[in-house]
């Protein structure tokens, strides 16, 4: 049996337990919202509760797909939940949420591919709070992409983010599911849809990518049109996932936002614990 690699001493996450905290996660227990830092297993929770945010999962917490680098539950989902929208938005109110991001499983079951609950969720918060900030992380839609795109624009302004996850090299072994140029597809027909909207998404690394493979696809996602990217360490959420192949160090994670940077990204955050949406309101880059 293959020895598990050992934690180097930069993956260290301090604890977070404090009022707002406690706060944050009252409240999200009392409202019966689903989050992504809950069912992946973020190693940011913490930091991130504390903060007074959360990322929320809709469309219940069982996905359609099964990807081996994801802790989240697979099988035959739950119907939609009506309730849904105004839960999100009461959490929303007692949290005090400004910036929200929101994501779900992957519902190939439906025909809209669960756009329509997304938008549904952002009316219910803006009826709470009409000046709230939203970032959407979707799924690929993967046999509605156009007409999904469409029930999505009726919920503008917000930022659009789909994750790449890995290089196409890889998609079989962590994304069996997806399809890189489907991936691909999605984030250029959002950008020419869309062309003031920030296009945003997200790569694991640690998997066994290549420099010359993270590079390409960093090429690729730009002239797909993303402008926002987040670069973060793949650690393994459960005994059955996928296994860890190398620990990137925290300074290969400053040269990686030095690249993204010079190829044109405007917004970037690389580190060993940078997640999809891990301080997702923070500004572009100015200069």
């Amino acid at each position: 049996m293959e020895k598990r690699k050992r934690l180097p001493d930069w993956i260290k996450k301090k604890m977070y337990y404090d009022a707002s905290f406690i706060h944050t996660e009252r409240i999200i227990h009392d409202t019966g919202v689903q989050t992504i830092c809950t069912d992946a297993k973020c190693p940011n929770r913490g930091e991130c509760w504390s903060r007074g945010t959360a990322t929320v999962l809709i469309l219940g917490n069982i996905c359609t797909r099964n990807c081996p680098f994801c802790a989240v539950g697979h099988g035959i989902p739950e119907p939609i939940d009506p309730t849904e929208p105004e839960r999100v938005a009461e959490m929303v109110k007692q949290i005090g949420t400004t910036y929200l991001v929101i994501t779900s499983v992957d519902r190939d079951d439906l025909q809209d591919g669960g756009a329509s609950q997304f938008r549904a969720v952002i009316a219910a918060c803006r009826k709470i709070r009409p000046s709230m900030r939203f970032e959407l992380l979707v799924p690929d839609f993967k046999s509605s992409q156009d007409s999904s795109l469409q029930i999505l624009e009726e919920a503008l302004p917000f930022v659009f983010s789909h994750n790449v996850e890995t290089v196409p090299e890889l998609y079989h072994t962590a994304r069996p599911g997806g399809d890189y140029h489907r991936t691909l597809n999605l984030l250029e027909k959002a950008a020419h849809r869309w062309p003031t909207v920030p296009i945003k998404t997200s790569m694991m690394l640690g998997l066994g990518e290549s420099d010359r493979q993270v590079i390409q696809t960093l090429k690729d996602l730009r002239s797909a049109g993303c402008t926002r990217i987040s670069l973060g360490q793949y650690l393994k959420p459960a005994k059955d996932a996928l296994d860890v192949v190398d620990f990137i160090t925290p300074e290969k994670f400053t040269w990686w936002a030095e690249q993204a940077e010079d190829l044109g990204f405007r917004w970037v955050m690389a580190s060993p614990f940078t997640r999809s949406s891990y301080h997702a309101d923070a500004p572009e880059i100015t200069s």
